[in-house]
């Protein structure tokens, strides 16, 4: 279906595509009616011509996306979209405490985060942002019951030495750090000084939000960290809050 919806999007007939990919018209017919499934080197093709990631292609329905509001990723790459309200002013996700023991997992996965409420923040963004909950003590004066609103960033080169950002690691999942690039690797620094720095190969880096700001809700007592009370406190700023699932 994403092959058809791209193809169209173009103005293109299935000849025209067919053309592009140096394929067969037959060939594009099978693949848009599901009779049987493209190569990875097709897909690379599709992903090349249309300036989509392959991931996206596969896992997407892009019929539900606007492509124009995707982030741009490398020369030819697009990556998840950005949420906008009906002003087109950009929305930040929020993945609460409960959704954040399944980001390592979901953080691909177009219907997790569809699931994610969404806010805007009383102050203009640009770019993609997410909220993440902090836990523990290792960045004072954060701790439990914390949001850190971060950025989304390309690339390991974005990195600025000493800077504080939100990791999506392979073993760790989501951790909030001030960061240091070393060869091949990332260093990372807690400013609780109890807590040793460590090295994170830069091939198990997933994703890299650099810091924009903190929501502080943490004097919620522990057991009224829900979305409910995340909601009322965004909404004590004058915050415009609502579910994606709404939309």
């Amino acid at each position: 279906m994403n092959i058809k919806h791209l193809r169209q999007l173009r103005g293109w007939s299935q000849l025209q595509l067919a053309d592009e990919l140096n394929i067969s018209r037959a060939r594009i017919g099978s693949y848009e009616e599901e009779r049987c499934e493209p190569s990875i080197d097709i897909l690379v093709k599709i992903s090349a011509l249309f300036h989509i990631a392959v991931d996206a292609l596969v896992k997407c329905d892009l019929r539900k996306f606007n492509l124009e509001n995707m982030i741009k990723v490398g020369e030819n790459r697009l990556l998840f979209p950005i949420m906008v309200d009906k002003g087109n002013n950009d929305q930040v996700e929020v993945v609460t405490v409960k959704a954040s023991a399944g980001y390592l997992n979901g953080y691909a996965d177009p219907e997790y985060i569809q699931s994610l409420p969404l806010m805007n923040l009383p102050f203009r963004v640009t770019g993609k942002h997410r909220a993440f909950p902090i836990k523990g003590d290792s960045m004072p004066p954060l701790r439990n019951g914390c949001f850190v609103i971060g950025k989304y960033i390309e690339s390991i080169r974005d990195i600025r030495d000493g800077t504080t950002y939100v990791l999506i690691t392979r073993d760790e999942g989501v951790v909030y750090k001030r960061v240091y690039r070393k060869e091949n690797a990332l260093e990372l620094h807690s400013d609780n000084r109890d807590y040793q720095p460590y090295t994170v190969k830069n091939s198990d880096i997933l994703e890299l939000w650099e810091f924009v700001c903190t929501l502080n809700i943490s004097d919620t007592k522990e057991e009224e960290l829900n979305l409910g009370s995340i909601m009322d406190m965004l909404r004590s700023m004058r915050v415009e809050i609502e579910s994606i699932r709404s939309r």
